[in-house]
């Protein structure tokens, strides 16, 4: 098998271990390979507004808030957004700053017929190490994968 079909294999059990309702779960390495691998996968973040101007912002990613900043109330287009900017057919993952937000958003979009969802876990700052920080334990950045500071 090529790494491509490992990844995703490796990903597919997972959401058997985890009982997910859509396709799998990934490290942030094991996306960002496959944003290199499959031709027209998307990584959608799913973070605030707030977040990608203050946090910091992945080169190319499609950028959908699952809750609007300031008033953290569920974006109700988000649905319409991610139809209007990622195909049904396309390989897509979800990443936000921990994992949570884009579990939700990857379970909506599986219901909503996109066939290959994929949820990042880590996020993008990863867990709070022992001092209450993020950005140190797991995560996008601190994997040392591209982004930009907002």
């Amino acid at each position: 098998m090529g790494k491509l079909s490992d990844i995703l294999t490796l990903a597919q059990e997972r959401a058997r271990q985890f009982n997910l309702a859509y396709g799998g779960a990934l490290t942030p390495r094991e996306a960002h390979e496959l944003l290199q691998l499959a031709p027209g996968a998307k990584l959608v973040d799913v973070r605030t507004h707030a977040e990608w101007d203050w946090v910091g912002r992945i080169p190319g990613a499609v950028e959908i808030e699952w809750m609007q900043y300031p008033s953290n109330q569920n974006n109700p287009n988000f649905l319409a957004q991610l139809t209007h900017q990622v195909d049904k057919e396309a390989l897509v993952m979800f990443i936000c700053r921990s994992g949570a937000r884009s579990h939700k958003a990857a379970e909506v979009a599986a219901q909503a017929g996109y066939t290959e969802v994929y949820n990042v876990l880590e996020g993008f700052e990863g867990d709070k190490d022992a001092s209450g920080q993020r950005n140190k334990v797991g995560g996008w950045r601190a994997a040392g994968l591209p982004w930009q500071q907002g």
